[in-house]
């Protein structure tokens, strides 16, 4: 990687959190989904009950310090294995950056910290237009072909939740 500084983000971060969260949404063209504010950051990502960490990928100081990339996690539960994983929600190199080992060196330490908290695995979604699929497959994720996403959200989920 070319001098970039990976390191887990901190309360302070929560504005160029949300600043790559912004940047990812654009990128997919879904910005308009995006409803997160600063204050959502610190609450989940900081607060008393911690729903997320975050890596942040930092360029160096003689080329402005700027975090370039971001890797949003938390940990998830596989009761086949007993064992706990890290979900990967929202990954992002941003287009200047990109082509320097700065994605790969998040995948690596993302997958260190799997690793060292007793994780059987990584899971991640991505769309499938994404040319990060690519990267993914290089890096030696495997395309889950039987198991398809659902959601229940909005309205839905509150009907649902009132027993309808």
């Amino acid at each position: 990687m070319s001098g970039c500084t990976l390191r887990l983000a901190e309360e302070r971060d929560a504005p160029t959190i949300l600043r790559l969260v912004r940047e990812l949404a654009a990128y997919e063209e879904l910005l308009h989904a995006v409803q997160a504010t600063e204050a959502d950051i610190r609450r989940d990502g900081f607060g008393p009950q911690r729903r997320f960490e975050c890596l942040l990928a930092e360029l160096p100081e003689s080329e402005g310090g700027e975090a370039v990339g971001f890797a949003l996690f938390f940990h998830n539960y596989s009761t086949f294995r007993g064992r706990p994983g890290l979900y990967l929600e929202d990954y992002f190199v941003a287009p200047p950056a990109r082509g320097r080992g700065i994605g790969r060196a998040l995948m690596a330490r993302l997958a260190a910290i799997a690793l060292e908290r007793g994780c059987s695995r990584l899971d991640l979604a991505v769309l499938d237009w994404n040319p990060t699929r690519e990267l993914y497959r290089h890096l030696g994720f495997e395309h889950q072909q039987a198991w398809l996403p659902y959601r229940l959200e909005g309205e839905g989920l509150k009907r649902l939740a009132e027993g309808g």
